[in-house]
């Protein structure tokens, strides 16, 4: 085959995949914008001083500490108090070419680059903390298996966890954080979106062709495959793919899969001196953990990206979570919804021309969701609704969550949620508005409200970028943490959109933008 052929034979199908997506949702972006909503916390906040289309609660202000970063996604403080930013060095695969970086801000806003991990990890970064003298860092290596590594300030890297197989996929290790009983836990997405690595995992495919879902523990199979363009190299006509295997291999039902100790959709914990050895899982079966925090009483909690209404196996899911954490536990991937409804469930039923030919076994059958885990049979039940903290939009995507100390007063103990926003007709192409784009707040006491409450975003929902004052407005908020002064601080990692071109390409359908990332910082003025 002549090179120009290859290459369109290879991108064909993910174009393909897309073009219904792209007929939809372009139509349906005309009036993105709404007002706030009006329930009782929006209708409290108010615009700030510094920034006025950023409205946050009376007593408290906006600053922007740092900004032109690029691709900005954690903060963490060393013992003397110094804040560092880590830049990714790259978004879903190394295509960007950016550098992947620890930075230090300093007080008058500038940036000092302390650690340029350029040729000694793969990007992306995307969680990062500082525990006994050292940075530790999340990535992926070469082969995209998830990792996690310790950085010292003088730039050495000694990668102490490696093999996470669910990383060849769009969801690699997030967070990195350290408990009080000094082990680290790392957020681990899973491998593809709601069971099967399918057309919309191409460019990972391609990479890594045997990256699949993981489970903590073995599970048995109802043998649900879906047919497929086989787009790898070489690949001719159809192939049938199953649930938790590699694309392009299919499973029967009763089929056994294994459980894995680095498995995905799961926050796993391990001893830091000797993760290899101790690393397990702490809790497991939700779609793509970002990350966690603490309260005073110890609880742990879990901000999750649910599912994408996209090809492969679409799930029309309403909601996206954050969660109280049991050890042990399983939360329903992928087959129970961000409220823990059977996805089954006519509600979350997509249009019926998304679902591709479906077959158990080999036998086709009706071209619909199935339940792919005999739950029974794997000794799993249903989750139990009581561990749902708070249920957000749909594709708001909450991401890197973080407890106010004592000093926030009447928001003492709150989990504040970063909510980074759609990736629009990507993640859902019936999206007719902006989701996310701000930081939410909810009580985590065993006796609160299950309520999700604004506390910072823009006068309008949606970055600022897409309401044409990029670096006016919040942008796309991924990590909230708060520092040992007792700040708020927040990372934003820029601005992005769409790429057609990408697409016809056989890239990662987004465009991000360099040099807009920002570091933001909230305060009591009261």
């Amino acid at each position: 085959m002549e090179e120009n052929e290859e290459k369109e034979a290879r991108r064909g199908p993910l174009v393909s995949a897309a073009a219904g997506a792209v007929s939809v949702g372009v139509n349906m972006m005309k009036e993105k914008f709404s007002e706030l909503s009006h329930d009782a916390a929006s209708k409290k906040l108010k615009a700030s001083a510094n920034f006025p289309m950023i409205r946050l609660p009376e007593g408290y202000e906006i600053e922007k500490i740092a900004e032109g970063l690029t691709y900005p996604t954690s903060v963490t403080w060393d013992d003397q108090g110094n804040l560092y930013v880590a830049e990714a060095g790259g978004t879903f695969l190394d295509e960007e070419d950016a550098s992947a970086r620890i930075l230090r801000v300093e007080s008058n806003g500038r940036t000092t680059e302390v650690v340029n991990l350029d040729g000694k990890i793969y990007p992306a970064i995307s969680g990062m903390t500082w525990y006994q003298g050292a940075f530790y860092i999340t990535h992926r290596d070469k082969e995209l298996f998830g990792a996690v590594s310790r950085v010292t300030p003088d730039g050495e890297v000694t990668k102490i966890l490696g093999g996470i197989i669910d990383s060849q996929s769009d969801h690699q290790p997030n967070d990195v954080r350290v408990g009080k009983d000094g082990r680290m836990y790392v957020c681990v997405g899973i491998g593809g979106n709601s069971g099967y690595m399918d057309e919309n995992m191409i460019p990972f495919v391609l990479k890594a062709p045997g990256g699949h879902p993981t489970p903590a523990k073995d599970i048995v199979l109802t043998g649900y495959n879906i047919e497929l363009p086989d787009f790898r190299p070489g690949g001719k006509g159809t192939v049938l793919t199953g649930a938790f295997m590699p694309f392009g291999t299919a499973t029967k039902p009763g089929q056994v899969v294994k459980g894995n100790n680095k498995c995905g959709g799961s926050i796993l914990v391990f001893d830091p001196e000797n993760a290899e050895a101790t690393v397990r899982p702490y809790a497991w079966g939700f779609r793509n953990t970002i990350g966690i925090a603490w309260n005073k009483a110890g609880e742990l909690f879990v901000a999750v990206n649910g599912y994408d209404n996209a090809a492969g196996r679409p799930i029309n899911d309403y909601h996206d979570g954050s969660y109280r954490v049991k050890e042990g536990a399983w939360y329903g991937w992928p087959d129970f919804a961000a409220n823990f409804e059977p996805v089954t469930d006519a509600k979350f039923k997509p249009s019926s021309g998304a679902i591709p030919p479906t077959y158990r076994g080999t036998e086709k059958v009706a071209q619909e969701l199935h339940l792919l885990i005999d739950h029974e049979a794997s000794g799993l039940e249903k989750p139990d609704k009581s561990l749902i903290l708070a249920l957000h939009e749909v594709n708001s995507s909450p991401s890197k969550p973080d407890v106010a100390p004592a000093s926030w007063g009447e928001f003492a103990d709150q989990l504040f949620i970063p909510e980074y926003g759609d990736f629009q007709w990507i993640t859902n192409p019936m999206r007719d508005k902006f989701a996310g784009s701000r930081i939410a707040r909810v009580e985590t006491s065993g006796s609160g409200e299950n309520t999700l409450h604004p506390f910072i975003q823009n006068e309008k929902v949606g970055p600022g970028s897409q309401q044409g004052k990029l670096g006016e407005g919040i942008e796309r908020p991924y990590d909230v943490k708060f520092g040992p002064d007792g700040a708020m601080y927040i990372v934003d990692f820029g601005s992005h959109r769409t790429s057609l071109k990408r697409i016809a390409d056989g890239h990662f359908p987004i465009e991000f933008d360099r040099e807009t990332g920002m570091v933001w910082r909230v305060v009591k003025t009261k």
